[in-house]
């Protein structure tokens, strides 16, 4: 059997969480707890295009929202 996550001809949504971070999903899976769909599915070059295009800051948004603080009142960060 192939792993779903390595399949090149797969079916992939875009996930991400509660801290803005986006990962490719097997359309066939479950989506997992703690995880909700950006992209329905498509093909493994949709989803990363979909991603590429959306998810521009790496950054988990509690460092963002951090950042942001500071930058509010002047602070370091």
């Amino acid at each position: 059997m192939t792993n779903p996550f390595d399949d090149p001809d797969g079916t992939y949504r875009v996930l991400a969480n509660d801290e803005g971070q986006h990962c490719l999903w097997p359309a066939a899976l479950d989506v997992p707890r703690g995880w909700h769909t950006r992209r329905d599915a498509g093909t493994r070059q949709e989803c990363l295009d979909f991603v590429t295009e959306h998810w521009t800051d790496l950054r988990p948004a509690g460092l963002l929202h951090a950042a942001d603080a500071a930058d509010a009142t002047g602070g370091a960060r």
